[in-house]
């Protein structure tokens, strides 16, 4: 654990539904100021399993971490600070407030019931599409001798929380007061990056309200000593709570993994299972993905492929549009823009012939505004694609962590530098020249061209292509995602690196040949050029892809899962953009031969670059699309309707998804 994640303003994350103690309002509360030193009124009928009861507790968890978390601040924070729950300043009286705990769960008493998520709802308010916590389930085995295992899962405020250290916004908190991990949704702006790299679905993406929240730990009842509404509503003794690593009386067992439990080595969670039942060598998952779950020589439980949708392949290409397409596009304007300027940019400072001259032509600032309002246009779909776009700004704020605000910080001053660029070089541009002096009457080079000028411009164009580079290394780490096992290979380095060179060369390719044409130069080298920058960038892509192939084609895990997805449900689609890739690869190298070979460039030469172009355009917008629609995450069992993209999918097309009781949220987000 890192001192960062505890140090963070504990009014900045208020845990919801606190309650104002009133009877009449109910356990959700009713939003008015509470009474100070009131933080939760006991009930007289509370039960006495509803208590916490740690007596002793160890001095570190299984991960070697300090279960005082006030040690892990080295005495920056004060003991006994309020948490302000419901802005009420009165602090608790747990006597352990300042010890990490976490969930006991026993899954051989778990009955599936789900009240433990019907109290956790009614306490937050939820409406039926979000779930702090749900109740999932895998099955094996054969009649007489089937067997079911549910699992009750909610947010397990982990030692490394990786939702805090994603997050661009910091709505996250880590505390030392109980070492609950805390979300503000007021200060959330509904990126969903959370949701991603979270592997068990803990924080909840609401479409409706455009903003995440999750499981807050019931501090409010665990500063008077009560335990979360879920343990207390669990009519099985499935659930428990209390300091971590504290074994519950009438359990044997705290083991960390549990079938269909993703790895704890990604987040370390403070959860602890117990399940002495046997089950069966093999569970399979309910819902829609295609994993189920093997056991090991070690007794482990590990993810296998489930091949439940068969072998053959479709198209499903009205399939390819999901709610991720403005990240389609702004990955791939962002990309082009960068891979454009730095190919103009750098081959004229190189001294390349043909890009010196089209330096020097009037289209060459006209070429650095396209890529301007390219990665400005991308920068307005990803704002978009935000549940709160009026928060964007919001998105800088966790530059210490999350690769989301360090690449927006990249964009942006690749942005910033290149319009400086474009400004800069603005003197020195016969285009520019001629309009100023038509609107101003008078010849303005003296006033606005000289050498300070043009050595600023170059400066400023070093500045924004190593601004566009930042960027495109952290739109990378923003993809490297263990809960996202698909994603998290190299290969997105390959995708995304190629996709600047093949569709930057295109639009410098289309601009310069154009204008060196029109002005009777040469364009022979510069065509050359970008054909060869367009040839490489294709055959970085397509090892990328095939080594990502091979890999997820044996894995077994997600990724696996997502290949078989691939091979199987969009397995048309797959063949056809590889075919196109690889085509496409081989007539830009023939292209590229001819003009070596015979040291000229014909109509017929550019014609087969147009069409080159046009299909590359086409098979990066099928390319990126696969790319967010095959993720499969690692994530909780779902149930047959429950927590089910299968399902979900159902309803929405047959309008079933229109009754807001069914639990399936509407498509805003």
């Amino acid at each position: 654990m890192q001192d960062n994640t505890l140090m963070g303003s504990t009014s900045a994350a208020k845990p919801q539904g606190g309650g104002c103690g009133k009877p009449e309002c109910g356990s959700g509360g009713c939003g008015s100021k509470m009474v100070e030193k009131k933080i939760w009124e006991i009930r007289t009928e509370e039960q006495t399993y509803a208590f916490l009861n740690d007596k002793t507790m160890a001095n570190t968890n299984r991960y070697g971490q300090k279960i005082d978390l006030i040690a892990h601040t080295d005495g920056k924070l004060p003991v006994g600070r309020s948490m302000f729950i419901n802005e009420n300043p009165a602090v608790g009286t747990n006597p352990n407030r300042n010890k990490q705990h976490g969930f006991f769960f026993t899954a051989d008493n778990c009955i599936g019931c789900h009240a433990c998520e019907a109290a956790c709802s009614e306490k937050n308010d939820n409406p039926a599409h979000l779930a702090f916590r749900s109740v999932g389930y895998v099955e094996g085995g054969s009649f007489p001798d089937y067997k079911r295992m549910n699992i009750s899962m909610a947010c397990n405020h982990c030692d490394d929380p990786v939702c805090l250290k994603g997050c661009p916004t910091r709505a996250y908190t880590k505390h030392v007061e109980y070492g609950a991990v805390l979300q503000d949704p007021e200060t959330c702006f509904g990126c969903g990056y959370c949701t991603w790299v979270c592997p068990y679905n803990a924080p909840q993406l609401d479409p409706v309200k455009g903003q995440v929240s999750k499981c807050n730990m019931c501090v409010d009842r665990l500063e008077v000593g009560l335990k979360p509404a879920c343990v207390s509503a669990c009519v099985g003794n499935a659930l428990d709570f209390g300091v971590i690593e504290n074994i519950p009386a009438g359990r044997e067992q705290a083991r960390v993994e549990i079938p269909g439990f993703p790895s704890p080595e990604i987040t370390q969670p403070n959860i602890r299972f117990q399940q002495i039942k046997q089950m069966p060598d093999e569970m399979k998952r309910t819902d829609s993905m295609p994993v189920k779950y093997h056991k090991d020589a070690a007794g482990r439980y590990r993810p296998a492929i489930d091949q439940k949708q068969g072998k053959a392949q479709h198209w499903n290409l009205a399939r390819l549009s999901s709610r991720e397409n403005p990240l389609v596009l702004f990955t791939l304007a962002a990309q082009t823009a960068a891979g454009a300027f730095a190919l103009a940019f750098l081959g004229a400072q190189a001294g390349l012939a043909g890009f010196t001259a089209f330096a020097r032509s009037a289209l060459y600032v006209p070429l650095g505004i396209l890529c301007f309002l390219l990665v400005a246009f991308g920068l307005f779909m990803s704002t978009m694609h935000l549940g709160k776009p009026k928060r964007f700004y919001r998105g800088f704020n966790n530059l210490r962590h999350s690769p989301v605000s360090r690449e927006g910080l990249g964009i942006a001053i690749f942005m910033g530098m290149l319009g400086l660029h474009i400004a800069f070089s603005l003197p020195g541009n016969s285009l520019f020249q001629t309009l100023f002096s038509t609107v101003s009457g008078r010849d303005t080079t003296v006033l606005i061209s000289n050498q300070q000028a043009t050595a600023l411009a170059s400066v400023l164009g070093y500045l924004a292509v190593l601004g566009s580079l930042a960027g495109l290394y952290y739109m990378v780490k923003c993809y490297r995602i263990k809960a996202r096992p698909f994603w998290n290979h190299w290969q997105v380095a390959t995708a995304f690196g190629g996709s600047a060179l093949t569709l930057g060369a295109l639009v410098v390719g289309t601009v310069a040949i154009a204008t060196l044409a029109y002005a009777g130069d040469s364009v022979l080298n510069i065509t050359t050029v970008c054909t060869a920058v367009l040839c490489l960038g294709m055959l970085i892509e397509g090892i990328g892809h095939t080594a990502h192939s091979r890999a997820m084609g044996i894995a077994e895990h997600e990724g696996g899962a997502s290949y078989y997805i691939q091979t199987t449900t969009f397995g048309k689609t797959y063949v056809l953009r590889n075919s196109l890739l690889g085509l496409n690869l081989l007539m830009a190298c023939g292209l590229l031969a001819s003009m070596l070979v015979l040291d000229t460039v014909n109509i017929y030469t550019l014609l087969g670059l147009a069409v080159v172009g046009g299909i590359q355009i086409a098979t990066s917008l099928m390319g990126r699309a696969l790319f967010y629609v095959l993720v499969i995450p690692t994530t909780m069992p779902g149930a047959f309707f429950w927590k089910n993209k299968g399902f979900e999918e159902h309803a929405r097309d047959i309008g079933l998804a229109n009754m807001p009781q069914v639990g399936v949220a509407p498509l805003r987000h």
